[in-house]
């Protein structure tokens, strides 16, 4: 018996590397358009390979890197003669992974090319959180970086029957953004991903480094730092995950979803005189989402969700806080960190769709929020923020793709004494997928940064401003 093409690529797209999904291991910008077909893909975060290239999928079912909609649409095929036997089609999928035993190991990678201008100099350089002061910036920069190249191995394992026959996998993956200070050309390894779960059709484990749970989209920028410190919140660190699903009907699926966190405290990180040091208990993280409307090929069902986090963290203060507030020295100094936000995707036409997020919260510097800025080390209090982005995408074709977006992230002005007080960011950008491996794109984007006075009692700093241009390449395997 003889199997059309379209087998084929249904089964590489079964046996290929995979990334989750959200901001899904690399995915071409049309695969936004396949629907969500259940509510328990709803909550996986989107896996910023995607989203950090521009490309980003809905929250769907996991995906190859490798694979984009042209390799699974009818439009691919060639003519209507194109067939293999099924000796044919064994013998491709075994070119697909490495077997051993019960396992199948498929390694991925995407080698990202990035070349911008910035009319200002923006931190960190490679990919912008804020933009300094012109007082103490101000100059232009030219840049090429290729450190947000990736590696990974995706690890699909046999099914746990007392786990209700859940399917089980694993991934590994690393970049090479892993410190700021680093000489461009002796770049270091970034740990991204290290997790195992299990996952069916009512439930899914997850155990070891993932995304965060709360925030769980991403604006479609072509920079690899996704509105982070500009609005977006969200990122990576070591958990325990319980998600569970529920179908209503037709027409209305739900999931809860909670995590246990590794308590990460990111600020004063260079500063010798505070130290920060993890709480006793670990940061609780939860999310309610839901799937709006019919489900399955050709529908675009709505998803929406609220999330929020509460946990500590402690900081040793070995020496007198400056003025206006003169604290003494002190151990073990408990500060809260709280979110709540909401977030919303919602596939307007086949082509064309809006998709945001909001927040606020407090102490949230080691989420990206509060313009990356937790503690007021004078206060020794957290910094509240509220911030958020929404963006609007349209697929001009089948391969060229276009978003346009907003975000705002704005700390209150009263827990701050010396900082970054405001920083928005206006981003519009078009890619091309050259081929379903080779994909090009252009962005152009503007920031703009508040500043306090550089010391107690100074008039605000001038604002940092800058317009970045960047070109972007990535091919993948």
């Amino acid at each position: 018996m003889r199997y059309a093409l379209p087998i084929l690529s249904v089964l590489a797209l079964v046996g290929s590397a995979s990334a989750p999904s959200g901001a899904s291991g690399f995915e071409p910008g049309a695969l936004r358009r396949l629907p969500a077909t259940a509510a328990e893909e709803l909550p996986s975060r989107v896996e910023p390979a995607a989203y950090e290239y521009g490309m980003a999928p809905e929250p769907g079912p996991i995906v190859p890197p490798d694979v984009s909609p042209a390799s699974l649409s009818s439009a691919s095929i060639a003519d209507d003669e194109q067939y293999f036997t099924m000796d044919e089609l064994r013998a491709e999928m075994k070119k697909l992974a490495w077997g051993k035993g019960d396992f199948r190991i498929v390694p991925y990678g995407f080698l990202w090319a990035t070349m911008a201008y910035d009319s200002d100099r923006t931190f960190p350089g490679a990919y912008t959180l804020f933009v300094p002061s012109r007082a103490v910036e101000g100059e232009d920069a030219f840049i090429i970086d290729v450190r947000r190249t990736r590696l990974g191995l995706n690890v699909d394992g046999p099914q746990i029957p007392w786990l209700d026959c859940a399917e089980s996998r694993a991934q590994v993956e690393i970049d090479f953004q892993g410190d700021f200070f680093v000489v461009e050309n002796k770049a270091s390894v970034l740990l991204r991903h290290a997790y195992w779960e299990a996952k069916n059709d009512r439930f899914r484990i997850l155990v070891g480094q993932y995304w965060d749970l709360i925030s769980p989209l991403y604006p479609n920028t072509l920079m690899y730092s996704v509105g982070w410190a500009g609005g977006n919140m969200g990122y990576r660190r070591a958990q325990f995950r319980l998600e569970r699903y529920f179908t209503v009907s037709d027409h209305l699926r739900l999931a809860a979803q909670m995590s246990l966190n590794q308590d990460i405290v990111s600020d004063f990180a260079a500063t010798a005189a505070i130290e920060g040091e993890p709480a006793d208990w670990p940061v609780i993280q939860g999310r309610l989402g839901a799937t709006l409307g019919p489900r399955g090929e050709n529908c675009r069902p709505i998803d929406l969700g609220v999330f929020g986090h509460v946990g500590e963290q402690e900081f040793d203060f070995t020496t007198n806080s400056g003025p206006p507030f003169f604290f003494p020295p002190a151990d073990d100094v408990r500060i809260a960190t709280w979110s709540f936000g909401v977030d919303v995707r919602i596939p307007i036409t086949e082509r064309f769709g809006f998709q945001g997020e909001y927040f606020t919260g407090r102490n949230l510097g080691t989420f990206l929020g509060g313009i990356a800025q937790g503690v007021c080390p004078c206060r020794r209090e957290g910094i509240r923020a509220t911030g958020g982005w929404f963006e609007f995408w349209y697929d001009w074709t089948s391969r060229w793709h276009s978003h346009v977006g907003f975000g705002i992230d704005d700390p209150n002005d009263n827990d701050l004494v010396l900082g970054r007080r405001y920083n928005h960011f206006l981003f519009g950008n078009v890619h091309f997928d050259v081929t379903e491996k080779l994909n090009a794109g252009l962005e152009l984007s503007s920031w703009k940064t508040l500043h306090t006075g550089a010391a107690v009692g100074d008039p605000d700093l001038p604002p940092g401003e800058s317009v970045r241009l960047e070109f972007v390449t990535r091919y993948g395997f």
